[in-house]
């Protein structure tokens, strides 16, 4: 397979290596496209791109990739994906945050019989899928209680928090969090009839938006939910409780943190027989998500499976996320 990775950043090399991995070093060639020639000549020399350019056009005339993968800022996605799908090609997007150009791209790929594949990580994990099954099966109201909280300054420690796409208002790193969450949550409880906002800034880190979000949300089905999003926490967490009578889960986002309440105590959930983690990143980081969100991109394009999202779904996302942008202050 002939596979285009357009942005070769920390995401970008991630998605090339575990391809790599999931198809084969022999079935998948990869061919980069970076602007910035340092980007380029490491994918080279880490063995992740078989060739790189400084443009798609460039790429595409002379490798003529099957698929393509935008690993870029997201306000650059909707412009690349417009190329992209004029080009031919399938696409699948890390998460874009933000809907520019959603009814375009949409259309495009549709008059062009393509597919648009939106990533959404969250809805890999082993764990959220667990919770969402009990819930279903529980089938009584609940109510879920979840704060994600890190430091801005660790997301990126090789440079400047301010220098890439979290230093801008339009998709920070509280927005960012939201965008990531978001989807496994509605996913597992419904669509959101109401939502409440309160919104703060507690830090020095100077950004051009609130460093704090707390959200009341009421979904259709009668499930109410408090999220709870900051880029302030010394110690990244993720904490997870969701209670109805008869059901208690906790997840401290771990695939060795995830428990039920049974029998008087809080008793561990095995989700994963095993599972692949990057050193470099924190323990809430599993890299099976990533590849099985690969995997469900590769069988779409074969025609053997939907997306798990959409960016039909994703719509409804960025509402709420709009909708605490409209309602912060400093």
């Amino acid at each position: 397979m002939e596979l285009l990775v357009v942005g070769l950043g920390s995401m970008g090399k991630r998605r090339a290596r575990l391809t790599r991995g999931l198809l084969g070093a022999d079935k998948v060639r990869i061919c980069g496209v970076d602007s910035a020639e340092a980007r380029r000549e490491e994918a080279l020399s880490l063995g992740l791109c078989q060739a790189a350019y400084p443009s798609i056009a460039e790429a595409v005339a002379a490798e003529h990739p099957e698929a393509a993968l935008v690993c870029t800022a997201p306000l650059s996605h909707a412009a690349i994906i417009s190329e992209l799908l004029d080009a031919g090609l399938p696409v699948f997007t890390e998460l874009n945050l933000v809907d520019d150009g959603y009814a375009e791209n949409l259309a495009k790929a549709k008059a062009k019989g393509l597919p648009l594949f939106l990533s959404s990580t969250m809805l890999y994990r082993k764990e959220t899928q667990y919770i969402k099954g009990r819930v279903a099966e529980f089938g009584r109201p609940v109510h879920y209680i979840y704060h994600i909280g890190q430091y801005l300054p660790d997301w990126h420690p090789w440079e400047n928090y301010k220098n890439f796409f979290v230093g801008n208002a339009r998709t920070g790193g509280v927005r960012e969090i939201f965008g990531i969450d978001l989807p496994w949550l509605l996913d597992a409880f419904g669509d959101v009839e109401s939502m409440t906002v309160q919104t703060d800034t507690i830090s020095d880190l100077g950004l051009p938006y609130p460093d704090c979000a707390t959200l009341m949300l009421r979904h259709k089905n009668g499930v109410q939910g408090v999220l709870a999003a900051d880029v302030v926490s010394p110690k990244a967490v993720r904490s997870f409780e969701c209670f109805g009578d008869g059901l208690h889960l906790f997840w401290e986002g771990n695939p060795k943190a995830l428990y039920e309440f049974r029998d008087g105590d809080k008793q561990p959930v095995d989700t994963y027989g095993s599972f692949e983690h990057d050193s470099r990143y924190s323990d809430n980081i599993v890299e099976n998500a990533y590849v099985d969100e690969l995997a469900n991109f590769f069988a779409v394009l074969k025609g053997e499976e939907e997306p798990r999202w959409t960016f039909e779904k994703d719509l409804a996302a960025i509402r709420l996320m709009d909708a605490v942008a409209g309602s912060q202050h400093t």
